[in-house]
């Protein structure tokens, strides 16, 4: 899907670069695999040279030659600094509190950036079981600022998560600091349609729509009912030189484009 005419961005495009805005040089980073690791090496290619990446698998300053296709990938040991053991990557530094930034996607996300990633449905008798956790929980609790980056629609933005897997800005009424959560909570989700920041309340707002998109197509994809800021932007769009850098240098072979 276009998201300008003429512009020949796609929204996966869209979404990289837009994510990559919100990197800056010298950023730690716990990224995963996809959009959001194609971001990071959009970033480190032309704003954010020094952004020092970190890998669940345990990789530490990877830079990988590729994009890697699982987080086991053995590129992303090629010229890391070090590779540790899951447990010093999440006991030494993410609970420590020196990631900075954290990326992380779901099935579903609420109003208050909570992610879903374990069942749809009730969780004894679900209708699709899904992966779990992983990391996720301890990078949503721990990073001091968290990225997320979904797709948008009414099943994937929902009003309320079937089950939290990793905490946003309130659970149950609760706030984060009533819960005694240390990082700094979801920042920015990042769709195909625009992005959504988060008000003092802690609720999502549409603060940035993408070119030829409306706050109607939004809010029709949106499971709840959606506030827009007052002072509603226009996101920027990949100039040809981004577009080429990610089509012919990122990700040459189209496995998250």
């Amino acid at each position: 899907m276009a998201i300008e005419p003429g512009s020949g961005a796609t929204a996966s495009e869209q979404m990289a670069f837009r994510a990559a805005q919100e990197l800056r040089d010298g950023d730690v980073v716990f990224v995963g695999i996809g959009l959001p690791n194609l971001a990071c090496n959009l970033a480190r290619a032309t704003h954010a040279p020094g952004l020092f990446m970190i890998y669940e698998s345990g990789a530490v300053g990877a830079i990988p030659e590729r994009l890697p296709v699982s987080i086991g990938d053995p590129s992303l040991v090629t010229d890391s600094l070090a590779v540790v053991s899951q447990a010093d990557i999440f006991q030494c530094l993410l609970q420590r509190g020196l990631i900075e930034v954290g990326f992380l996607g779901g099935a579903q996300v609420d109003r208050w950036g909570n992610i879903n990633t374990t069942v749809i449905g009730d969780y004894a008798q679900p209708k699709v079981r899904l992966p779990g956790s992983g990391g996720a929980c301890e990078i949503a609790v721990h990073a001091r600022r968290l990225l997320i980056v979904m797709r948008m629609s009414r099943r994937t933005f929902v009003e309320r998560c079937d089950f939290i897997t990793s905490p946003g800005h309130r659970m149950n009424g609760k706030s984060r600091a009533e819960l005694g959560m240390p990082g700094g909570g979801p920042t920015r989700i990042i769709t195909d349609l625009g992005v959504l920041s988060f008000d003092a309340t802690g609720e999502a707002v549409l603060t940035e729509l993408y070119p030829g998109i409306t706050v109607e197509r939004v809010k029709e994809a949106c499971g709840w009912p959606l506030e827009v800021a007052r002072d509603l932007k226009t996101a920027d769009t990949p100039a040809a030189p981004v577009l080429r850098l990610l089509r012919e240098r990122l990700d040459p072979k189209r496995l998250y484009l």
